[in-house]
């Protein structure tokens, strides 16, 4: 009987061990943030090879034995926050006289042959590991996109700590510009990247386009990838030019800044924010009208074996201002008018968009998803494959139909 119980007390307390071990063991990989050199922001642009080969020294490859690939270098430059110098709280985010680069974040700059390659270099000359966990933003070239992103695509995807709500952005010139900027609005340059983006989509001005986001339209069969286009002004702001839109891994185009409204409207996605000019009939006879909300609805049909698409659209406006006094924005009769005029002018507008990328088969729209969920055995009878669709989406016919309803008019009618 004693025995029996012996061994009852010697399971049960084996049972607390093995219960309470991995509680226990939650630390046993830690790293001090102090030991972790933190990347806030990476700038991808393409570098001359014949200097690059110069700068770079032998950490991936030997000259003779272990050959480097032939395909043209690129040059990276990271922003490493500094230990203790990120502002925290409310009190400490705001910009002004400090806030400049160097007392916040570390800019260097690496060549490589590939993204990985380039990073191989990088930790060679930084003591602490390289962190990817507070990664926000990511900025591409031009030349660098339209030459593919098959290789950055394909590291920062295998990289865990890489969160998926990070930003990736392709500029105008060169990348490494945005790595260096000192907004005043903000200390850290990558912070204000992101800010600009994220109010971008409270405001109504930009879809919702994480990096997560681009991965899955890129992996979709039936849709294309975009990301913000986007170009450093002067004083260090940042203006969001457009919509730079991709075939495969491949930039292909850009939109202009009021075509993201039109992408807006054709996906149906709010709130709205844009303000577009409405003329009534002279240049000088115009009103400035603003969207509040947007509607949309999509069908599609197979017309002749290729797909028809009619897109509803409906958007609420309110009437900003006017340009000339003999404009009485409080007459029933006018308020027709500027909803005929407008609906007029964005059946053109939403119509040459769509067909602006039908020429270069990127359906960063999405139809082709709409094809495989709708019209499944035309599909896979037809299709089949991404290729396949870019092929056909040329080939697609649209039906435009837009409603303006003017829903208020300000305080001052006459």
């Amino acid at each position: 009987m004693q025995t029996t119980r012996m061994w009852i007390k010697i399971v049960r307390v084996l049972c607390m061990v093995t219960i309470a071990a991995p509680f226990l063991a939650g630390c046993w990989d830690r790293m001090e943030i102090e030991e972790r050199a933190v990347v806030l922001g990476v700038s991808i642009d393409m570098a001359n090879t014949e200097k690059a080969e110069e700068q770079e020294d032998e950490i991936s490859h030997l000259h003779g034995t272990i050959p480097a690939p032939s395909k043209g270098m690129i040059r990276v430059a990271v922003q490493i926050a500094l230990p203790g110098r990120i502002p925290l709280g409310p009190g400490e985010s705001g910009g002004g006289g400090s806030g400049s680069v160097g007392k916040t974040v570390w800019v260097i700059e690496v060549v490589g042959h590939s993204l990985n390659d380039a990073f191989m270099n990088l930790q060679q000359q930084v003591s602490s590991k390289l962190f990817f966990g507070h990664l926000r933003v990511i900025v591409i070239s031009e030349a660098v996109a339209r030459k593919g992103l098959e290789n950055i695509n394909d590291y920062f995807r295998r990289n865990s700590e890489v969160r998926r709500m990070a930003w990736m952005m392709v500029a105008k010139g060169k990348a490494r510009k945005f790595m260096e900027a000192s907004p005043p609005l903000e200390r850290v340059p990558t912070l204000y990247l992101m800010s600009t983006l994220d109010e971008g989509i409270r405001m109504g001005k930009f879809p919702k386009d994480y990096i997560g986001i681009f991965w899955s339209n890129v992996s979709k069969k039936g849709q294309e990838g975009f990301l913000p286009f986007v170009e450093i002004k002067k004083e260090q702001n940042v203006e969001i030019k457009g919509l730079a839109y991709f075939v495969g891994d491949h930039m292909v185009g850009v939109t202009k800044p009021l075509e993201i409204a039109g992408y807006l409207a054709v996906k149906g996605i709010n709130p709205a924010g844009y303000r577009v000019f409405v003329q009534l009939g002279s240049p000088e006879q115009s009103v400035m009208t603003t969207a509040t909300h947007r509607r949309s609805k999509i069908k599609v049909q197979i017309k002749d074996g290729v797909p028809h698409f009619t897109i509803d659209i409906g958007i609420e406006l309110n009437v900003e201002g006017k340009v000339s006094n003999d404009i009485q924005i409080n007459n029933p009769d006018i308020l027709k008018l500027i909803e005929e005029k407008q609906g007029e002018d964005a059946v053109k507008f939403y119509s040459d968009i769509i067909k602006q990328s039908q020429e270069k088969g990127s359906d960063y729209f999405g139809f082709g998803e709409i094809v495989r969920a709708r019209k499944s055995q035309y599909w896979n009878k037809r299709i089949k494959t991404a290729e396949e669709w870019s092929k056909m989406y040329k080939q697609c016919t649209f039906e435009v139909k837009v409603a303006m309803k003017v829903r208020r008019i300000g305080m001052k009618g006459v």
